[in-house]
């Protein structure tokens, strides 16, 4: 199945978000850079810096962090299976140069070839497949800000995960250097992957409200 999804403005965020009262000198928003994002506190919340704006996400939800795990583990699953690469889940940093600095995706895969090795802190470089879970606070950062920042970094395939809608819209880079929408899935249906060939991902199985017991 295969829709059209409404394009939102970009909007950046003018004022920073709360940070720790005892440290000084934060820059604008527009000004963050990696060395002011290594001072920010592990306070269980996630930071990231795309364009020099710096994003803050509270701790997820239940349902997002069940979805999150189905979906790397089902993924990881068959990436070794098909010994394709790695599959990763957040925390991981990932630099994409020029563009952001860091972001963290809810779940990303890197081929074989450009893995990274063993002790590395981050990956630099635009990963094959990158899949964010949407929430309230997140939809317009996921669907706008990092949408365009993935597109430009040449992320070849990006899965936006709506665990309210229980859907799964698969984006795929064009020719022409553009993420276009290849599939929408939902209940019944099967996932699709231009990057994971042969994947068959079903939908049934990522979402809280479909599992005995819930």
């Amino acid at each position: 199945m295969v829709l059209e999804t409404a394009v939102l403005p970009l909007v950046i965020p003018r004022s920073l978000p709360r940070l720790p009262a005892h440290e000084q000198g934060w820059p604008a928003q527009g000004e963050w850079t990696y060395e002011d994002y290594q001072r920010l506190p592990d306070d269980g919340r996630r930071y990231e810096i795309i364009e020099g704006v710096l994003y803050v996400t509270a701790a997820p939800s239940f349902d997002h962090q069940y979805t999150a795990g189905e979906i790397f583990a089902a993924l990881r699953t068959y990436v070794r299976e098909h010994q394709l690469g790695i599959v990763i889940s957040a925390p991981f940093e990932v630099h994409l140069p020029g563009i952001a600095r860091p972001v963290q995706p809810d779940v990303l895969f890197i081929a074989a070839e450009r893995a990274p090795q063993a002790g590395a802190e981050d990956f630099t470089g635009a990963p094959d497949l990158l899949v964010e879970i949407l929430s309230p606070s997140t939809v317009r950062t996921d669907r706008v800000v990092k949408f365009s920042a993935y597109e430009r970094a040449g992320v070849r395939e990006y899965w936006l995960v709506d665990p309210y809608a229980h859907s799964v819209e698969v984006y795929a880079l064009s020719a022409g250097g553009t993420l276009e929408i290849a599939g929408q899935y939902t209940y019944g249906e099967k996932i699709a992957s231009t990057v994971l060939e042969g994947l068959a991902l079903p939908v049934d199985d990522l979402f809280v409200e479909k599992k005995p017991g819930f």
